[in-house]
């Protein structure tokens, strides 16, 4: 098989985003690699603090001024996309914002919003845009999808708005979708809601999703693959099910211990995510982790294949037997 055809739809190597503060270097993303297939799903886990949206911005190329890129590459569809801050990837790329109450314009009806990007950057005609984004809509599950074209963000529910937005990620014909935390501000019932139309409509269109969250259980309804990430490194990579049945990196351990259908009591992960201007040497987690290794404090732990498509950075599994 061609590199062509196994090469991955996007791929982020050895990126690192730093950040100028008054308090110093901030060490936002450090040798991050990840990869999203073409037609799978890759979902980003960690804790706040630990640069799962700086990474989505780097992708997208709306870093904060100030921020710079001082090694990596993000490759998509083998076109290196950080050099043009994300100008050629508009609308190639769909984009789910966080929350759907502040991500629209209160002012303008959303049908009018979301045409406008389309007349920018989706494909055909201007006349059957229109008529494409009832569709998106009827797609959705909004009611009177039609209808729908000519309200304000106001007259819309917290759920309904974020199908607005799935839409307007859509509307473009995008070959992968990046969404951050979409279904953060939104009640349980909603938010399983809106992960089933996603994940139908993904699979339907045949597209790629890169989805970050917080919540093992969210990722586990959307995504086939998983990457730990902790204070701006990936700790522990593989296949969604193979990592929550079996995590091999402590953090990941523990993570998935503080989910409330695993959690047996309330005490959570000791300590916090650092500073991003104070982090520790060697693995950044060692502070926390209940399983310290002499040179945990010392080495950067390099990330070591784990079989069946997994890999992990910590030195306990290199010298744990296989088997």
């Amino acid at each position: 098989m061609s590199a062509v055809l196994t090469r991955p739809l996007l791929s982020v190597e050895n990126l690192a985003v730093h950040i100028r503060t008054d308090g110093g270097l901030a060490r936002i993303l450090d040798d991050v690699t990840l990869a999203v297939p073409k037609g799978g799903s890759l979902g980003v886990v960690g804790e706040s603090g630990c640069g799962k949206s700086t990474l989505l911005r780097a992708i997208l190329g709306i870093l904060p001024r100030g921020a710079t890129v001082p090694k990596g590459a993000v490759l998509f569809e083998g076109e290196d996309i950080l050099s043009d801050h994300g100008a050629s990837v508009r609308g190639r790329i769909g984009f789910i914002p966080q929350d759907p109450y502040l991500s629209l314009n209160p002012v303008f009806r959303a049908g009018d919003q979301i045409l406008e990007v389309m007349r920018r950057h989706a494909p055909g005609r201007r006349r059957d845009h229109k008529e494409k984004l009832v569709e998106l809509f009827r797609a959705v599950q909004l009611p009177d999808p039609g209808g729908a074209l000519a309200k304000y963000p106001h007259q819309f529910s917290g759920g309904q708005r974020q199908r607005l937005l799935i839409a307007a990620a859509l509307s473009c014909e995008p070959s992968l979708v990046v969404a951050d935390e979409p279904t953060t501000a939104l009640d349980v019932t909603t938010q399983r809601e809106i992960l089933v139309v996603l994940r139908q409509l993904i699979a339907e269109r045949g597209l790629s999703l890169l989805f970050v969250t917080h919540d093992f259980g969210v990722l586990a309804t959307v995504c086939d693959q998983v990457a730990v990430l902790y204070s701006g490194r990936v700790a522990e990579t593989g296949p969604t099910r193979a990592v929550l049945d079996t995590p091999l990196h402590p953090y990941a351990r523990m993570l998935l211990a503080c989910h409330p259908d695993r959690a047996t009591d309330l005490l959570g992960i000791p300590g916090t995510v650092p500073a991003a201007t104070a982090q520790p040497p060697g693995c950044r987690f060692h502070p926390r982790c209940p399983q310290l290794h002499s040179g945990c404090p010392i080495e950067v732990p390099p990330m070591l294949p784990a079989g069946e498509g997994r890999a992990v950075a910590c030195p306990w599994y290199e010298e744990a037997p296989r088997g």
